[in-house]
Formats: C-alpha cells, sequence, structure tokens
C-alpha cells in the first residue's frame, strides 16, 4: 500500500474528511488505496486561524491533540487533477472544470501548475499507528505494527 506524509493541520483534516484534496507540486499516475501518515511538525499556528480552528474545534481536536509521527487514516487515491486556474478564492482542476472553493480551497495551495489529489472513502484508523515518514509516496514498511489487515479503522461521513 502507497502511503504519503502530511504536515499537521491538514493530515487529519484529510483523515476526517474535511480536506477532499492534497495539493502537491508533482503529479502521480497511481491510483488505489492510500494510507495517510501525519508527519512530525505541526503548523500550531494554522490551526488558529479560521476556517482551521473551527472545523477541528467542530470535530473535537486542538492543535495539541493532533496524532503526528503516525499512520493515522486509510483511503482511495481518485484523481490527480492540474490546477489550471487560482482565482484567489476559488481554484478550476483539470479539462473538467472542477470547482474548488470555501474551505477547501482554504485547506490547500491552488497555485496554477500545481496538482490536487482528490481522496475519497476515507477512514481514520482507531488507534495511530507509529511510522516514520518519508517524502513522496512511500510504501508499507514490512513491519508487523504496519500491517493492513490488523488496522481497525471507521470511516468518515
Amino acid at each position: 500500500m502507497k502511503i504519503i506524509t502530511i504536515r499537521q493541520p491538514w493530515a487529519t483534516l484529510v483523515a476526517l474528511g474535511e480536506k477532499q484534496f492534497e495539493t502537491r507540486s508533482w503529479r502521480t499516475a497511481y491510483r488505489g488505496e492510500l494510507a495517510i501518515h501525519a508527519g512530525k511538525a505541526i503548523d500550531k499556528t494554522t490551526c488558529q486561524q479560521e476556517p482551521y480552528r473551527s472545523v477541528l474545534q467542530r470535530r473535537g481536536y486542538t492543535s495539541d491533540q493532533l496524532p503526528l509521527g503516525a499512520v493515522i487514516a486509510v483511503g482511495r487515491l481518485e484523481q490527480c487533477y492540474y490546477v489550471g486556474t487560482d482565482l484567489g478564492t476559488a481554484a478550476i482542476l483539470g479539462d473538467e472544470g472542477y470547482i474548488v472553493e470555501g474551505a477547501e480551497y482554504a485547506f490547500g495551495d491552488y497555485t496554477e501548475g500545481r496538482y490536487a489529489w482528490k481522496i475519497g472513502r476515507i477512514g481514520f484508523l482507531e488507534r495511530p499507528l507509529p511510522a516514520t515518514g518519508r517524502l513522496g509516496l512511500w510504501n508499507l514498511p514490512d513491519d508487523p505494527l504496519l500491517k493492513m489487515d490488523e488496522m481497525q479503522h471507521t470511516w468518515s461521513k
């Protein structure tokens, strides 16, 4: 299974289904199961800004409660869109003309030329599984603590 490391609070927002797109400077042809790894870094200043603060608070989190250095969710990488137009308050993705706005837009970097990875069917793991993050997409290590068939998860709405 492929894994991507994401800094906090963005990793938790993805895991909760509040952030459907992970924006990156590079594209991927990979589609399929994707584990979300929360890196060891947290941007506490961002956690205090809107809309981050209210979304995290509504879901029962503060910056001090966000898991770090662990696999926290499993979902599906469904699509990778090119960011064609950044309007400043919304972005237009790909040839399909998919529009991203509101909190979703605020949660990403939709600068023209970047890529928006659509992550769906996300499930937050009941127990975060400690792991060391890496850059790019990486594979699940051969570690008995990280066996996918042992992971218990609850699906987000």
